[in-house]
């Protein structure tokens, strides 16, 4: 299990209790994404969902630890979106199986495009306070790796992992701001597809030689 988030409270296991949670979530992610992070204050969220600022503070203990939080939510929601979409996909060739990772994660902070937009002007999505956050963002790329390229050296593929998840990273936050219209989204994610499906029939050709 991943370590819990310093001052975050005791997670409810109550549905009401769960309810009150995820509200708080969803109204401080609309509120990050219309006014930014730092013109955002917890009793801003508090007075928007309805809620005393007491029953905040009884879910999260600062504004940080709550955006901690929507971190490791839009993470989780990656993950599940590639488990469902992405993975799996070995039939295909380099090129599609590629594509289709880039588009499911871009889709992913496309739906998230104003929260993601605040995160990325509020804080560093590789220093965010959340320990397990680019560990398993490298873990996720280095399966998807192995599933392009096969079994291969662990070294190499953590090297490769850490090089392919800053430059896909890079890619799908630019592709998926809010500036830019589908046509040029999906050019970006073409391109960047064909480069890295490029280099991975480099890396295949390579270790048959």
């Amino acid at each position: 299990m991943p370590p819990k988030a310093v001052g975050q409270r005791r997670r409810p296991t109550q549905e009401r209790a769960r309810a009150t949670r995820e509200l708080i979530l969803d109204t401080a992610a609309r509120l990050f994404g219309e006014r930014g992070i730092a013109d955002t204050s917890t009793n801003r969220i508090a007075a928007e969902a309805g809620i005393s600022i007491g029953t905040v503070y009884r879910y999260f203990s600062d504004r940080a630890v709550i955006v901690e939080e929507l971190l490791r939510r839009l993470l989780e929601s990656v993950e599940q979106r590639l488990t469902q979409h992405a993975l799996g996909l070995s039939d295909r060739s380099i090129l599609e199986q590629v594509t289709r990772i880039l588009e499911v994660i871009t889709d992913e902070l496309v739906d998230n495009a104003r929260l993601v937009r605040a995160l990325v002007a509020g804080v560093q999505f590789y220093n965010s306070g959340i320990p397990e956050f680019e560990p398993r963002l490298r873990l996720l790329v280095k399966v998807m790796v192995i599933q392009i390229l096969g079994p291969g050296d662990d070294h190499r593929y953590d090297v490769t992992s850490f090089v392919l998840m800053n430059t896909c990273f890079a890619a799908v936050l630019r592709a998926s701001a809010l500036e830019v219209d589908s046509t040029e989204r999906h050019e970006a994610i073409a391109m960047t597809a064909q480069m890295i499906a490029a280099w991975c029939d480099a890396q295949i050709a390579a270790q048959a030689a």
